[in-house]
């Protein structure tokens, strides 16, 4: 990219949480940013002051039309797009027999397809020029597992797995990817956006059904900061040399170590049974 040139942003889901805190630190930065929700009505604030860098677009990733306008439009004002923030999503509350065909689907259609939908349209330009950097908003929930929110753990791991595999294909391309791996921070996830299945079994009050009221108590509580995780995913997207994986929490980081610990004495412990599966002479 030309020194000249401020990078182009283009974010969805920018009415509240990360994507709002992003799209605010984006301008902040004096750079360029697209700035998506479905009611552009409520991200008209985040761009007073700077609609010669801002553009707002009505945008419901679920619709893939309007996906491919969003870009089109974004690319004819701006020329390309540098960073593509994909944080659109939200959560759903369930064991994993209670769970409802039509919300599982639901929410796997939001986190995972429009995500990688969104991907899509933007790489050819990104490809074409051998530059960007594409940043999904995945959660600790991608890397570990928690009761009653299993569903929303299964879409965060098949984004880590998207992007994992993506940012092999792509390196080569000069495009980068960023998988953000908060965990509780204070959006809507835990409030108004967290969709709950009313229906729960006697059986899972123990587990699953203890879990559901610590996630239900989060709202407002959460320690995680969403302007200060803002200002983090700008600092890894600047970085000259950047992670691949960005935890962010004290609560994220102590889970997925506890993950690693796990894995790694489930290897050890059993790597001479792992080996036994080898033909002999392999």
């Amino acid at each position: 990219m030309p020194p000249q040139e401020t990078p182009v942003w283009f974010i969805t889901g920018c009415s509240t949480g990360f994507g709002r805190e992003i799209a605010k630190a984006v301008l902040q930065r004096g750079y360029r940013a697209v700035v998506t929700a479905r009611d552009p009505q409520k991200v008209q604030d985040i761009v007073e002051g700077h609609s010669d860098r801002a553009l707002v677009l009505k945008l419901d990733i679920n619709d893939r039309a309007q996906i491919a306008e969003c870009v089109k439009n974004a690319e004819a004002t701006f020329g390309h797009i540098d960073v593509l923030v994909n944080n659109a999503g939200y959560g759903y509350v369930a064991a994993v027999e209670e769970g409802e065909d039509d919300e599982i689907r639901a929410m796997f259609e939001t986190n995972f397809f429009s995500m990688a939908a969104m991907m899509r349209a933007v790489l050819p330009g990104m490809r074409k020029r051998r530059s960007g950097y594409i940043v999904n908003i995945s959660s600790d929930s991608g890397i570990v597992g928690y009761m009653a929110v299993g569903y929303y753990n299964s879409s965060k791991f098949a984004v880590e797995g998207l992007s994992e595999v993506l940012a092999m294909e792509v390196a080569p391309l000069g495009i980068k990817v960023l998988l953000v791996e908060p965990g509780c921070h204070r959006t809507n996830w835990a409030g108004r956006s967290l969709r709950v299945n009313p229906n729960q079994i006697a059986d899972y009050a123990e587990t699953a059904g203890a879990n559901r009221k610590f996630v239900l108590g989060l709202d407002g509580n959460q320690a995680g900061d969403p302007v200060r995780a803002a200002e983090a995913i700008l600092k890894a997207v600047e970085s000259p040399h950047p992670p691949l994986h960005l935890v962010l929490g004290k609560d994220a980081l102590k889970m997925i170590r506890g993950k690693l610990d796990l894995l790694h004495r489930d290897l050890d412990t059993w790597e001479p049974t792992t080996l036994s599966a080898d033909f002999p002479d392999a």
